[in-house]
């Protein structure tokens, strides 16, 4: 039996873009065992992955009691996919022989306040995670991400009076930066011509209350279902139209046709629709702008107070990716 362990705490998109390197070491080494240690919050992201053992899920202030129970595990490497503070102090206490990914901060630093690229050109975060697993001989299969959605969350969709072919919206993103204005969405939605299903959690109920009252054949779902549930709407759906955020790398999972809007964000951080075989699924919509990328994660506001890059994205563009 050899024993590893896969670290990564959070977030949604970035565990579900983990999902390959728990496959293909289970399906390419016998005998394996596969641990996964990860915030309490995303535990169902992994808990019902076949090609994963045993999940540990943490509270930040917990970390503690979680190493104590690893200590008892002996595991062959630790595969760090989040390389930071805390899991180097994982790492530290374990006393086992680790891996860390690339994360290519100075690089990202480099493009996000002095624009001057040198991140690798198309390299997907995906395949710098594989980097992590090359010394026991694992190698990506190309078959893409996984998300499992047991069968207590597989919703019935016509219970919600929601059509067939419908149009899935993730009108969330955990920054304002990331996603566009709620004006401009009501715009876009009034050219589709399939009725829409808008995506969200709670903080995403107020802005989709207004694009309901503003829009024809929309459904509303914010702040109604938990992930899995989500996921389950995402998989039914004709085409999902998201910004970048972690919804996107699940409809990726389930190779649906992507219309990915993005704002202060860049691919260039490998962080694009993960789709490797099936690119002509998904398709980029963003702003050529010398101020962008502003963050590798995203703002409250615009810095520069004009929030083009989401402001100047042409509409019947995005609108005819979604409708042909």
């Amino acid at each position: 039996m050899r024993k590893f362990l896969i670290i990564r705490f959070s977030s949604i998109g970035d565990i579900v873009l983990t999902s390959p390197i728990a496959r293909c070491i289970k399906e390419q080494i016998p005998d394996s065992v596969v641990h996964y240690l990860t915030k309490i919050e995303y535990e169902d992201i992994v808990s019902n992955s076949p090609y994963i053992d045993k999940v540990f899920p943490v509270e930040k202030k917990e970390l503690h009691q979680a190493i104590r129970e690893l200590q008892k595990e002996k595991y062959e490497l630790i595969i760090d996919l989040h390389h930071n503070l805390r899991s180097m102090r994982v790492k530290k206490k374990l006393k086992a022989r680790s891996a860390s990914f690339p994360k290519l901060n100075y690089e990202k630093f480099l493009l996000t306040k002095f624009k001057i690229n040198k991140l690798p050109k198309g390299l997907h975060i995906v395949d710098r995670y594989f980097e992590t697993v090359k010394s026991i001989g694992v190698e990506n299969d190309g078959a893409g991400l996984d998300y499992f959605i047991p069968q207590k969350d597989a919703i019935d969709v016509s219970k919600f009076d929601i059509k067939s072919n419908y149009v899935a919206f993730s009108i969330a993103a955990k920054f304002p930066t990331k996603k566009m204005p709620n004006d401009m969405i009501i715009e876009l939605i009034r050219k589709i011509d399939h009725q829409v299903v808008l995506l969200g959690g709670l903080a995403d109920v107020d802005n989709a209350n207004e694009i309901t009252a503003n829009c024809r054949d929309v459904i509303d779902l914010t702040g109604h279902l938990y992930l899995n549930k989500t996921a389950s709407v995402l998989k039914q759906a004709s085409k999902v139209v998201t910004f970048d955020t972690g919804l996107m790398h699940i409809a990726a999972a389930f190779q649906k046709p992507i219309i990915s809007i993005w704002g202060n964000t860049v691919t260039d951080f490998g962080m694009y629709p993960y789709m490797p075989g099936n690119e002509e699924l998904y398709s980029i919509h963003e702003v050529d702008l010398n101020c962008r990328p502003c963050s590798k994660i995203g703002y409250e506001k615009c810095p520069k107070k004009h929030f083009n890059c989401m402001r100047q994205q042409n509409l019947d563009t995005i609108a005819q990716a979604i409708n042909s």
